[in-house]
């Protein structure tokens, strides 16, 4: 089966849960890829990476498969993410509970937690909740990124405390996205 008819099928399946019905373009992926430093040691959380292009972004960008840890909730995404990447941790669980999932599978602070949910299907306070969350397992200055195909800010900014960069538009994606970049403030 194709990764965009596992898509379809998962959609179909939970619309909640898979927010799209076609995996990240490599173009999308690369960009979100391109905001993690692979010359910065230490391990790189995915959380929702799906069939995966995303992961192979960042091993393209420079990040070794034995850093990345994969939270993926779907069974079935997790048994084809272990057979692709088998040296990568895959972590069948629930990112909206991100510290209790990745309880003994996370060694030390993540370089970056590079993020495909799809939040918009959560409300806000679930949204910051992730947020605030991811930033315990990150290393001071760390970065969160995560994509959307909406103009606002998926993750709340007001009170957040929160810096953020909005990328441009990657138009060679569908539909068409854009990568935010969060950070904590100083």
């Amino acid at each position: 089966m194709s990764d965009e008819a596992r898509f379809i099928k998962s959609w179909i399946d939970d619309p909640g849960r898979t927010g799209s019905v076609t995996p990240s373009s490599p173009f999308l992926a690369r960009r979100m890829a391109s905001f993690v430093d692979p010359a910065i040691p230490g391990p790189v959380i995915e959380i929702g990476p799906g069939t995966g292009p995303v992961t192979e972004a960042l091993i393209e960008r420079g990040i070794s498969e034995e850093r990345l840890i994969l939270v993926e909730y779907s069974p079935e995404f997790c048994a084809l993410l272990r057979q692709r990447f088998p040296r990568a941790t895959v972590v069948e669980g629930d990112a909206y509970a991100l510290s209790t999932t990745l309880a003994g599978h996370l060694q030390e602070k993540a370089i970056a937690v590079v993020s495909s949910l799809p939040l918009f299907n959560r409300p806000p306070a679930m949204r910051s909740a992730l947020a605030k969350d991811a930033f315990t397992l990150l290393v001071e200055g760390a970065p969160l990124i995560q994509f959307t195909y909406s103009v606002i800010s998926p993750v709340p900014r007001k009170g957040s405390g929160l810096k953020a960069f909005a990328s441009d538009w990657v138009l060679r994606n569908i539909p068409p996205a854009r990568v935010w970049v969060y950070r904590q403030g100083a």
